[in-house]
Formats: C-alpha cells, structure tokens, sequence
C-alpha cells in the first residue's frame, strides 16, 4: 500500500493491542524503578547517618551518588540500545537494580554504600533514556503518547511506594530494608524484560527486517497494519544521525542543543529533587517529630503523583508554554511561603506546622503538572530528526549532573544559610524561569516535529520555532 493511502487512514481508530500494551508496561517498570530509587533514600538517610556517623557532606555523596552513576549511563545508554537492541539494555539495567540494592543492603560503610548508589544510577541512567525509547517504537501513534505517560505516571508512583515503605520502615529504624525493597521490584522487572519482543525499529537498523515485520505484526491488528509501518519505519532510517558533527557545523542544531540543556538545569534548579531526596530534613526543620517527618513525606509523593494526571490530561489542551507559566508561578510562591514561615519559626505552633506543610504540597504541585513532564517533552520536540539521539543524550546527561549539583549542595546550602534564606533562593530561581520561559521556550502544541525543524532551521528565534 502506497504512503497516500496509509496517510488516508490515520484518523482511523486503530484498537489497543493486547501484546503492545503488555509490552509497553513492562517497559515502564523500568520508571516504577527509577521512582523506588529516587524516593527510598530520603528516609533512609537520617538512620544511616546515625549508623556511620555521617556529616552533611557525607550524606550529600551518599544522594549524589547516584546522579554521578546515572549520568554516566545516560552517557552510554544509546551506544548500548544501538549495538545490543533495547529489550538487552533495559535487562542489563534490571540485573544492576537487583546488583545495587543488594549491596546496599550489605553495605558496612559509607564508601561501600556510595558505590553501590552509583551502581543503582548507572541502572536508571540506562534506563530513563531507554524505557521511553522502547515504548515510542513498539506502540502505534494513536497510543503512544498515552503508553509513554504510562512511565512518567510509574516514576510518581514508584516515590510514593518509596515514601510509604520508609515510612513503615521508620518505626524499626530498618534502612536496610529500605533500600533493599527495590531488589523485588528489580526481579519483576528483569524477569519481565527477558519475555518483551525486540524493537521493531531495531531490529530494522540492524537489516533484519523479516523478524521485524513479524515482531510488529505480533503488535499491531492486523498484518497489514505492521507492513504499512514497516515501510514507513525503512523510509525514516535513510535520515541518517549526525550527531557531533551535525552540532560542529549547524549553528541552528547548537541552538536547540543548548535549548534542551538549559530546560533540564531549568527543571534541578526548581528545588524538586531538594524536596525529594531531603524531605525529612526539611519536615524536621518545620518543627515535625519522627512520625510526622515520614509519613508527611509519603503524602508528598501521593501529592506528585497526583497532581502529574494534570499534565496527562492537558498539555495538549493548554500549551506547554502556559502549563510552565502557571508551574513556575505556583513553584516560586510554594517556595516563597516556606521562606517566609520558616524565617518565623514554622515550628513553634500546630497551625505553622500545617501552613509549611500545604505550602510544600503547593509546589509539588506546581512541578508536578508542569516543569516535572512537559520539560522531558519538550526536549524530544524541539530537536532535529538528524541530530535527535544526539541532542535528547546532551540534555539527559545534563539532567543527572544537574541533578547531581543539587543533591551535593542543600545540606550545606542549609547549614551555611539558613533554613529561610535556601528556600528563598530557590523562589527567586523560579521567578528567573519564568522569564526564561517568556524569552526563550516556543509552544509545540500541536505542531508538527518536521514543522518545528523547519522553523528552527529557517533561523528563527527559539521562542518562536512552534505556534
């Protein structure tokens, strides 16, 4: 069937198929990791310090950790899904969950502990850059986008688990369960990795497109479907990736590089992964007992869990650029209000306790339906076709050593500032954003990739390559 045809039929309702949605869930394990991974270490890390008498720098290695390892896998992730196929690195990122919690859970010290959290990082480095990747080739265009947010929703959902377990946990001081929870999920996950079917787009790459065309046929109604999708799939593959060299000699591709980059420093510097990693410190700070600590920080991952069905539901109604406004708005003033209340003393009196804890809730939020997914979507869309892997790993990368800088700084922010003046520097970081939003995010609505390429090429101002 001719591409004329093929494009007659794409408002047809194409039927959810069973295999691809199993497929595309499994994959997505992948994110419920990531979340568990994320979210354990917040309660964990007041017992470890206890047991390794560890001071503030210490426990900031101990968090960081693990942004070194996955910003070093993100780094090696795409040579490994290329050379391997995706279904191969998303095993090899299980095997290392189950590797990093079980020495997590044998660790006799800090070191010990340090390098298993970035065993644990290479995992989700490997797998933040793949799992999407994977979903996006096995589901069909009228359900990726719903399959793809499966993942982020798993992310939000593997911190709340996080969050709960601590808190359960907490009343035996048991950190090492904590950590080596993941280890079972872990095992779901590889199990699970070892039956999904080889990407069909990979398989492709690597010229074997008879196993190709009946992976896709397993995935789609009908056969004919999968050979129309094949055909569309061999046309794609002759835009050859540039990367580096692409980057060397078009200014316009440096720009949408650049662009991804700085979104993702934009995303670490609104203070989320400070509220995610350190929660009971800041809890404790407000004035909460032991009990208040974890079990506020459990609601804090129900809360982002929560509030992302927000951006699920309407990003393609509202625009990525006013989603942002709104996020970046509420995200200062959540910050803000922090400030202000801890500058009073948050935890002289019940009512103060419960004002910091709404006013926190306000910028999860915040984050949550705005900065937290659409910065990931954003990065994919405003990338050229020929530069696309190159330019989504800069931005990856740049994400985790982001990430990494936060994580190794807010305890000693903290202690050399100021409970009051942290939180005031982060409002003012997310006041600068909005303006970074004003000058130099476009709206990518309902454009087209290839129109938004276009714009970009044509030499027009970032904010303008969308709508």
């Amino acid at each position: 069937m001719g591409y004329s045809q093929h494009q007659a039929r794409v408002g047809e309702k194409i039927p959810l198929v069973g295999k691809m949605l199993l497929a595309a869930i499994l994959a997505a394990i992948a994110g419920l990791m990531f979340g568990l991974d994320i979210g354990v270490i917040s309660g964990a890390l007041g017992f470890i310090a206890k047991e390794f008498h560890a001071g503030d720098v210490a426990q900031e290695w101990i968090v960081s950790s693990m942004m070194f390892g996955a910003a070093v896998g993100a780094v090696f992730a795409g040579q490994l899904s290329y050379r391997f196929g995706r279904k191969k690195a998303l095993v090899l990122s299980a095997f290392l969950f189950m590797f990093g919690a079980l020495l997590s859970v044998v660790a006799q010290g800090i070191t010990a502990l340090i390098i298993a959290r970035a065993l644990l990082g290479l995992a989700i480095g490997i797998a933040s850059f793949v799992a999407p990747l994977y979903i996006s080739e096995v589901a069909d265009e009228q359900h990726r986008g719903s399959l793809i947010s499966v993942y982020q929703l798993m992310i939000t959902l593997g911190i709340l688990l996080a969050f709960v377990s601590d808190a359960i946990f907490s009343y035996y001081g048991a950190w090492r369960w904590m950590l080596g929870i993941v280890a079972l999920p872990g095992a779901v996950f590889m199990f699970g990795s070892l039956f999904l079917p080889d990407s069909p787009r990979w398989l492709m790459l690597r010229g074997r497109r008879n196993e190709a065309l009946e992976t896709l046929t397993s995935l789609r109604p009908s056969r004919e479907e999968a050979e129309k999708e094949i055909w569309e799939i061999q046309n794609r593959l002759q835009e050859k990736q540039r990367g580096l060299s692409l980057f060397l000699e078009n200014p316009n591709f440096r720009r949408s590089v650049f662009l991804g980059i700085g979104l993702q420093i934009v995303q670490q510097l609104t203070g989320i992964n400070v509220v995610m990693y350190y929660a009971p410190r800041i809890f404790e700070v407000a004035g909460f007992g032991q009990d208040g600590q974890m079990w506020g920080t459990a609601i804090v991952g129900l809360v982002n869990m929560l509030a992302t069905f927000i951006a699920i539901s309407f990003v393609d109604r509202w625009g990525r650029r006013p989603m942002l406004f709104a996020g970046f708005s509420i995200m200062a003033v959540g910050m803000g209000a922090l400030a202000v209340l801890l500058s009073y003393g948050a935890g002289s009196s019940s009512i103060m306790h419960y004002l910091a804890v709404a006013v926190l809730l306000l910028f999860i939020t915040g984050f949550a339906f705005s900065a937290g997914p659409l910065i990931w979507i954003l990065c994919a869309e405003v990338q050229p076709l020929e530069g696309r892997d190159f330019g989504v790993t800069c931005s990856t990368f740049t994400n985790w050593i982001a990430n990494m800088a936060v994580g190794a700084t807010f305890l000693t922010l903290l202690g050399s500032f100021g409970a009051s003046h942290t939180f005031w520097l982060y409002a003012a970081l997310n006041v600068l954003f909005i303006a970074f939003t004003l000058l130099f995010v476009p709206e990518t609505r309902g454009v087209s990739l290839e129109a938004i390429e276009q714009r970009l090429n044509s030499g027009a101002r970032l904010r303008e390559i969308g709508r």
